[in-house]
């Protein structure tokens, strides 16, 4: 959570309310930002800034539903906590089908609201770090010539340096300046890394 100084983004009408959720909220060192409406959050809110967003489901103009449905349509993925003192079975499954991390009903015990928002706050930071290690590896990727890349492509499927050579036609001291030149540039120590590392590039 730290190395991505999360906020927690409150969007609830009650102002009462409100205040006491943000006020929750850094009992545990988080950042906190309210907002009345879903409209106001919308207007204000950067995707690049890591957290999580606490909504209220039954709110004047949008709804959390709504909020929640805006945000999937406009591919901004900001995991969600839906809060409601008029939630149902439906309301529920329908937030946690949507995406949702968690459904909390009020009246709520302050330790489960926490639990639940620290989880979202974690899973954030998360995709934060392997959206930034998923750049990187691509960027090493574009640094491999063509050759390189088809030396690359026959090694992770477990080729051994004699058949990569035979595939390609070329002598196996070739390959092996070849897989030496892929591993330093995909800054990677073994075969075994750069399958891993080409895992994720497939995740």
């Amino acid at each position: 959570m730290e190395d991505y100084d999360s906020t927690v983004f409150v969007v609830e009408d009650d102002e009462a309310v409100r205040d006491a959720l943000c006020m929750l909220v850094e009992t545990v060192g988080l950042k906190c930002r309210m907002y009345g409406a879903a409209q106001d959050f919308l207007r204000d809110y950067d995707p690049g800034e890591p957290g999580c967003l606490v909504v209220d489901v039954r709110m004047p103009g949008m709804s959390g539903l709504e909020l929640q449905a805006k945000l999937a349509k406009d591919g901004i993925d900001i995991p969600i906590v839906i809060i409601t003192g008029h939630g149902d079975v439906h309301m529920a499954v329908k937030a946690l089908k949507s995406g949702a991390v968690d459904f909390v009903q009020k009246p709520f015990r302050d330790h489960t609201l926490l639990n639940s928002i620290l989880k979202a706050v974690v899973i954030d930071a998360r995709k934060r770090r392997k959206s930034v290690e998923r750049s990187q590896l691509d960027a090493r990727l574009a640094e491999l010539t063509s050759r390189e890349r088809e030396v690359m492509d026959l090694l992770v499927t477990g080729k051994s340096t004699r058949e990569v050579a035979k595939e390609l036609n070329i002598s196996s001291k070739t390959v092996d300046i070849h897989r030496r030149r892929v591993l330093d540039k995909m800054e990677v120590r073994s075969v075994v890394e750069l399958v891993l590392a080409t895992e994720q590039l497939r995740d």
